[in-house]
């Protein structure tokens, strides 16, 4: 089970082996270089866009298969506004023009404002996009990274990446996100058969 290399192996293994892939994925750079220049505060390309590249690397499926956008996640407390974060959105329209995936970006200072309503629980506010991503409904989904000034590749991931190495989907419980995290997972074997799926 090649698709399986690096399962187990050490951080450091992993994490090269991450920005391998990534650096190799024109959209995702693209998205990267993006986000740099708009310099947003506490800005990170989260989730799908990355864990969804491994899993297409290693099983040598079409780039960019399963990824229905790319979420860039950033931090702005001085201005919760819808209209400040949808300035954000269509200036990021204008930078983001061309790639084959939406980039969609979401201000995670204002998430505690909607989340109840759309989702049916409430949600603490958050203190910054690294909060973000540790309570996301997966600890496998639990993955940020930015491109620094120096064209390094900045990386955030609160569990580690063997769930990711490992093509499994393990609940985070931090939150009642079961709901979210079986239908995510439902929807990933579909496209990804080697996934097996820690249940809730």
């Amino acid at each position: 089970m090649s698709h399986l290399r690096y399962s187990g192996r050490p951080f450091d293994e992993q994490r090269q082996a991450l920005e391998t892939i990534v650096r190799a994925e024109p959209v995702l750079m693209a998205v990267l270089s993006g986000a740099r220049a708009m310099a947003l505060p506490d800005s990170w390309l989260v989730s799908g866009a990355l864990y969804n590249s491994v899993w297409n690397a290693l099983t040598e499926r079409p780039p960019m298969t399963g990824v229905k956008d790319a979420d860039l996640f950033y931090f702005d407390a001085s201005d919760v506004s819808y209209a400040a974060e949808d300035a954000v959105i269509r200036r990021g329209e204008g930078v983001f023009a061309g790639l084959p995936v939406p980039v969609e970006i979401r201000n995670q200072a204002r998430v505690h404002l909607w989340y109840e309503e759309h989702f049916g629980v409430p949600y603490a506010p958050l203190a910054d996009s690294r909060e973000a991503i540790r309570r996301f409904a997966s600890l496998t989904h639990a993955v940020g990274m930015r491109l620094d000034e120096d064209d390094g590749l900045e990386l955030y991931a609160p569990y580690g990446l063997d769930d990711v190495f490992s093509f499994r989907p393990v609940p985070n419980r931090l939150m009642d996100n079961r709901k979210t995290h079986e239908e995510k997972a439902a929807r990933q074997m579909r496209i990804w058969p080697e996934l097996t799926l820690e249940p809730w």
